[in-house]
């Protein structure tokens, strides 16, 4: 009896929490079905989104005028379709689209599996149908409002639709990168013919590119676009859509190497990259995109040619904006040859105190522990001025500054400007642009730039705003600056830039009646000069020119030569009907008159004696903080060298052996007389024949400047020896 009480009391309690479950899981059940109605109550599949009138990319200039307006396309039909293309699709994107209903449970459950192991949310379980859905009627928030409203419209296109309309749907406005809406306009930019046309390995790299069309685009990274076709290539062989033989016959087939069939410049092709990039994937249909783009000046970049490939472009440094862009070979990274010198190795040592222009810096050849540089032309074994060295580009003074400076000091630098420099790239090779990967001339321009910006960095971009259909703002230009160097170290980087372009390796552009500062640079390959560099700017604009080929094999330019030329030509265009103001004045900085004496003979910075003739005085551009602290007193407090002195003939000589621009008062002493012998200008040897045999004479010599009295020096004593006297006629024999 006590069993049975116990049993059924058991029971109540069971059934008691069992019902309690129940009633939690149904309110829970009634919330999230409130919840599901409430936020998708307004949700409706619209047919005119599925389709590629609303996929377009509006583009505008820096006055808001149209470079880009949308342009209506026909939809291909599934029928007229190559089946590899679909199939393709599937492959890698939706192996079992044709089983589903618009989702793939299977697959969202590996891929919770797997994003719980992994802790993160990387793996995805997206469909077809989901990704059509989310493509055209959704934006890319990731929220749990959008899966909800993405779940209703899936279900609504999979009950409207069958499955091959589905996919055509799909294949007809996907975003294929480079403006290119759908399979058929992707068809002809990317091989320049209809999609009925293409092979089995250009659908697999369709397919590869609408993961990340900026990514996988041949132009822009063919090694990484290539890997990833031939995974759709292999996918679609293990899925029965290809035998052995048109698989090995596919992967042989080359990428394309350039565009077709399009209006597509260097700079509309950088703006739709980035685009992809602010935007995502899911963002870019019916979007306006506003850049700074000028285009007239855009028309003179595209205007210039050269045997080889090469790289245009124009910064205004005021918005950060990049007005003109041209290249024939992308954004490519390349090494930076002697530019990188201004950035890593002669700023950065005025920053720190180490240099100033007038610095003496030896051009002769050194190991630096297993490094020996060289210079173009020779090392010529002699003394030069930091500004000197870095006008003429000489490389052994550079290495120098940057072996006291070091080496991961200067790359901090370079960090500061987005220059990144891999730690195993460390090496006094840096200062001479050797490293293993490089940087494309958009970052460097942006680095030059900072000198022009008194020492703040701000990277640049080619569009100012986003907007939708509707006017809304997807995205604003807001430049983030970073201070990297001081104002009156850009000050002093400025005008020892623009000493490279009076007397420097840019005297090219010496022509131009307006202030320009410039750094050229040409990086040798083994069989000759494979970079040529002229990096260039006004207070106003960032001009950067780059001549090379993609393949590194020869060019015939150095960077003083046809890039500068070039430059000279973007000058001119530029500023037609205008010049570019002047670099502001900076407080921190102060000209200073130095001893050139000291310099030149004991390579000393000294300040210039306020009293020496002009010809004895350089002067040179300092920072206040860090002033020459010693002074010349040669001309205010006269001072010499001790001449030298001998006798000769029974004459006294005196050497004088300092400037030339003292007067000097020679007096001798002899049985407590004194008498002056000299007094004026200077002379090298001063003779006194009117001492006497057997007399001792002791002299003293004071030097003056302008009637201002120097320390005087006392000779050492001479005495004039006897001489033996000599009978009459001594020339007879005896």
């Amino acid at each position: 009896m006590q069993i049975l009480t116990a049993m059924k009391t058991a029971l109540r309690r069971t059934l008691r929490i069992f019902l309690i479950l129940f009633s939690v899981l149904a309110v829970l059940a009634t919330a999230a079905l409130t919840y599901y109605f409430s936020v998708t109550a307004g949700v409706r599949l619209d047919s005119a989104k599925l389709t590629l009138d609303t996929s377009y990319i509006n583009v505008y200039d820096k006055d808001g005028a149209e470079i880009v307006s949308a342009k209506k396309q026909a939809a291909t039909p599934f029928e007229e379709l190559p089946a590899h293309l679909p199939q393709a699709f599937v492959a890698v994107e939706d192996k079992r689209f044709y089983d589903h209903n618009g989702f793939d449970y299977k697959r969202i459950g590996k891929a919770i599996l797997k994003n719980i192991a992994s802790f993160s949310f990387k793996e995805g379980a997206s469909t077809i149908s989901q990704q059509l859905i989310k493509n055209t009627h959704l934006s890319s928030e990731k929220t749990l409002t959008r899966k909800l409203k993405e779940f209703k419209l899936t279900r609504a296109l999979e009950k409207r639709y069958d499955k091959n309309k589905i996919m055509e749907l799909y294949l007809n406005s996907i975003y294929f990168g480079h403006s290119a809406f759908g399979a058929s306009k992707a068809s002809a930019f990317y091989f320049g013919k209809d999609v009925r046309e293409i092979t089995p390995a250009e659908s697999a790299m369709l397919a590869a590119l609408v993961q990340s069309p900026n990514r996988y685009s041949p132009f822009r990274s063919p090694e990484r676009c290539l890997a990833r076709r031939n995974l759709v290539l292999r996918l679609m062989r293990e899925q029965g859509f290809l035998s052995q033989t048109q698989y090995e016959t596919a992967k042989a087939e080359p990428l394309p190497e350039r565009a077709h069939e399009s209006d597509e410049n260097a700079y509309l092709s950088a703006v739709y990259e980035r685009a992809d990039e602010i935007l995502g994937p899911r963002g870019r249909r019916g979007i306006h995109v506003y850049t700074f783009y000028d285009k007239e000046l855009q028309g003179a970049l595209c205007e210039q040619t050269a045997e080889s490939d090469l790289c245009l472009a124009v910064r205004d440094n005021r918005t950060h904006g990049i007005k003109a862009f041209h290249s024939t070979c992308g954004a490519i990274e390349r090494l930076p040859a002697s530019t990188i010198k201004p950035l890593l190795v002669y700023a950065p040592a005025l920053e720190e105190n180490i240099i100033s222009p007038l610095t003496p810096l030896s051009d002769s050849r050194t190991d630096f522990n297993g490094y020996s540089p060289d210079d173009c032309g020779g090392a010529t074994g002699k003394y030069m001025s930091a500004r000197y060295a870095l006008s003429h580009s000489v490389n052994i003074p550079a290495v120098r500054v940057l072996n006291s400076l070091g080496v991961e000091r200067g790359v901090q630098y370079l960090h500061k400007m987005n220059l990144d420099i891999p730690r195993d790239d460390y090496s006094l090779a840096l200062a001479l642009g050797g490293m293993k990967k490089g940087f494309t001339l958009l970052q460097m321009s942006d680095a030059y730039a900072v000198f022009a910006n008194g020492g703040t960095f701000s990277p640049s971009s080619f569009i100012r705003t986003i907007t939708d259909e509707k006017g809304r703002e997807l995205y604003s230009f807001r430049p983030e600056s970073r201070r990297v160097f001081s104002e009156d170290v850009c000050y002093i980087m400025n005008d020892m830039l623009q000493t490279t372009v009076r007397e420097g390796t840019a005297k090219k552009l010496r022509t131009l009646d307006f202030e320009v500062c410039a750094k050229t640079g040409t990086g040798e390959g083994k069989n000759g000069n494979v970079d040529a560099y002229t990096m260039s700017y006004t207070h106003d604009d960032t001009v950067c020119v780059w001549l090379g080929n993609r393949d590194n094999s020869p060019v015939r330019a150095t960077g003083g030569g046809l890039p500068a030329n070039i430059a000279l030509a973007i000058y001119e265009r530029l500023y037609r009907n205008r010049k570019p103001s002047s670099f502001p004045a900076c407080d921190g900085v102060e000209y200073v008159n130095y001893d050139l004496q000291e310099y030149e003979n004991e390579r000393r910075i000294v300040l210039a004696d306020p009293l020496a003739p002009p010809a004895e005085s350089g002067r040179e551009l300092f920072r206040k903080c860090a002033l020459p602290q010693t002074a010349c007193t040669r001309y205010s407090s006269p001072s010499i060298r001790k001449p030298t002195i001998s006798v000769k003939n029974g004459a006294v000589l005196i050497e004088l052996c300092q400037t030339q621009y003292y007067e000097y008062v020679i007096k001798r002493q002899n049985r407590n007389e004194t008498v002056t012998i000299y007094s004026g200008k200077y002379t090298k040897t001063i003779c006194d024949n009117s001492v006497k045999s057997g007399e001792s004479y002791t002299y003293t010599v004071t030097p003056y400047y302008k009637g201002r009295a120097g320390e005087s020096v006392i000779l050492p004593s001479v005495r004039i020896e006897k001489t033996q006297d000599l009978p009459d006629e001594w020339w007879n024999d005896q």
